[in-house]
């Protein structure tokens, strides 16, 4: 019987410890297929945040490198550097990316380090009991907002990687979802040109996914997705904001 379709090499065998719903385990499966499907299987070195991915080590089938919370960027930084002709990526949740490790990513955009980005932006912290992150909405309710967000007291949501797109050095931005089965579709394809724009030594890429956390939204799986697709994507567009390569 033909094989039709099987697991990607890049995975290990060990079982998600996701929350039902997540879309962590989708996101691991499209890096890790992108990374097989670019042929660099034995060439790749991953970064494991602090976080809900804090176990990616367990899951991808490469050398990983626990960050300390936030330094990812740091660490990929120094790996590169050392390895300049290995594939070098971060996987970073909000908390992480967007709150203690801004200074990092940004500085990391500003050198242009030849390194790939994964930031999962699902508007909370996850690990630690849904409490709010920088990318949490105006209204949404967390465990330190109960009555919802509050610009006048919290400030508007981060929106990171128009912030990044603004920085000369960067060289590919690009913000995809995992909502729907076309909308995974395109975070696949923006995953393979990040890798690939990395191995062509372009320079700094930085892929945001869209994410769900049904458990700390206190939704469904079903429900979140719809909740991501009718506030996330209205307040972060998806879309391409920066590609040198297309200029």
């Amino acid at each position: 019987m033909a094989v039709v379709f099987e697991k990607t090499k890049m995975l290990t065998d060990a079982v998600f410890h996701y929350c039902p719903g997540c879309n962590h385990g989708i996101a691991h499966r499209l890096v890790a297929e992108s990374i097989e499907g670019l042929g660099l299987t034995d060439n790749v070195i991953g970064v494991a945040p602090v976080g809900c991915a804090v176990f990616a080590y367990n899951y991808f089938n490469c050398d990983m490198y626990e960050a300390a919370h936030g330094r990812a960027p740091a660490v990929a930084t120094g790996i590169k550097r050392v390895h300049p002709d290995t594939c070098v990526f971060t996987y970073q949740g909000d908390g992480d990316l967007a709150s203690i490790g801004g200074n990092e990513i940004i500085h990391a955009a500003h050198r242009g380090e030849n390194i790939t980005v994964f930031f999962i932006n699902n508007a909370i912290y996850g690990m630690t009991g849904g409490q709010m992150a920088p990318t949490t909405l105006i209204g949404q309710r967390t465990t330190t907002s109960p009555a919802g967000r509050s610009e006048s007291w919290s400030g508007s949501p981060l929106k990171v990687s128009e912030m990044l797109a603004q920085i000369p050095s960067a060289y590919y931005i690009e913000r995809v979802a995992l909502n729907s089965t076309p909308n995974i579709i395109k975070a696949k394809k923006a995953i393979q040109k990040g890798l690939r724009y990395q191995m062509e030594g372009r320079g700094f890429s930085m892929i945001e996914i869209l994410s769900t956390c049904p458990t700390n939204w206190g939704m469904s799986p079903v429900d979140a997705l719809k909740w991501l697709e009718e506030n996330m994507i209205p307040y972060y567009p998806l879309g391409v904001y920066k590609d040198k390569g297309a200029e």
